[in-house]
């Protein structure tokens, strides 16, 4: 197949408009028409893992972090970074990275993590804000159906599990083509009294230039009347880390372990248990101390991530444990994730999970 095929597939999950500032997920290296044989899935985009890709056959990688996050002015192999971009272009290997894109999905990282740990019914953490706006027009009655379907269609319209999602009201539009318009309806150099319905619908940023475009090839008029309007709420299902409930009251400690276990992690450091029990979780994969004070606030009884510094550790300030299980150890089931998502939608295509442990970490025990 076609690597657009699956790019595209990947970017409708998680679009890009969805990453950090400083990231650079998507495609690194290689052609969207590019054919595929088959995919390597990693955490890391190391020499090891172009390696593999080689000596499996597999002309595409998709890893959770890019290999890439700032421009290259020197292709010499002096860096790791530079010799894995070499080797890849060398051996027409494919690399595609979805991170914090992936990370700020409901269906994402986290939403893997809250599995693994068997928390029910989670949700976004923190939601991200400035990212939904209000489309409003004006067109026809007649035409109004057809209007509304085509936005729907281009991605408008959905509030939580909710799509089609619109709020339409009658009234009377006014116009007065000048002389050399065309208009749908009245003649020019008269003005012409419409019956009209008032449609409002909610859409992600990212869409917008997708949505207007429907909107102005089936509206029925020359001119295209619509207005844009910032919204301030945040979007639910788009964010930070995520926080759910624990099937019943835990203790401690034997919470503790059992994440140790299921995360396969060979330490956690954490601030002072506090005898009470664990029914509240927050979750963050990777680095997510920034997120504490939202765990905080959303009541978590304990909040599981990676990456913490010394004295952020005292920032908990006793209302909850926090458990540092590493950044790798936090991230590592994004692979199994992947596999399991692409594998849904494309069940012929080849794709491997890599053999190489990519953790740059040691622990001495």
């Amino acid at each position: 197949m076609k690597l657009r095929e699956i790019t595209s597939f990947l970017e409708m999950l998680a679009p890009l408009a969805y990453q950090e500032d400083y990231d650079n997920s998507g495609l690194i290296v290689g052609h969207p028409d590019k054919e595929i044989s088959g995919a390597l899935i990693s955490l890391d985009c190391t020499e090891s893992v172009v390696d593999e890709a080689i000596q499996q056959g597999l002309n595409l990688i998709i890893s959770h972090h890019p290999i890439v996050f700032k421009g290259l002015k020197k292709f010499n192999g002096k860096t790791y970074v530079e010799r894995v971009v070499m080797k890849a272009i060398k051996h027409d290997i494919a690399l595609y990275a979805i991170h914090t894109n992936l990370d700020h999905v409901s269906v994402g990282v986290n939403k893997k993590i809250c599995d693994k740990l068997g928390i029910k019914n989670p949700v976004i953490l923190k939601s991200r804000e400035d990212s939904i706006r209000k489309l409003v027009t004006f067109c026809p009655e007649a035409h109004a159906e057809e209007v509304r379907e085509a936005m729907f269609g281009a991605g408008a319209g959905k509030i939580g599990n909710y799509s089609e999602c619109s709020y339409n009201v009658s009234g009377t539009g006014t116009f007065n083509a000048s002389e050399g318009a065309s208009p749908f309806v009245g003649v020019p150099g008269k003005q012409h009294h419409e019956s009209e319905i008032r449609i409002e619908t909610i859409y992600p940023v990212y869409l917008e230039q997708k949505i207007l475009a429907a909107l102005i090839e089936t509206h029925p008029y020359e001119e295209v009347a619509y207005d844009l309007y910032p919204v301030s709420n945040s979007h639910p299902q788009v964010g930070s880390g995520m926080i759910g409930n624990l099937e019943s009251d835990t203790d401690e400690l034997e919470f503790l372990y059992f994440v140790k276990k299921r995360l396969g992690t060979k330490v956690i450091r954490h601030t002072a248990l506090r005898t009470k029990k664990i029914r509240r979780v927050a979750v963050c994969g990777g680095s997510g101390s920034f997120l504490l004070p939202h765990a905080m606030k959303a009541g978590a009884d304990i909040f599981i991530t990676g990456d913490f510094k010394y004295h952020e550790f005292f920032d908990a300030e006793g209302k909850l444990i926090i458990a540092d299980v590493g950044h790798f150890e936090s991230e590592q089931f994004t692979q199994e994730l992947l596999l399991e998502l692409i594998t849904e939608k494309f069940s012929n295509f080849a794709l491997r999970l890599t053999l190489q442990n990519t953790n740059p970490i040691n622990y001495l025990i």
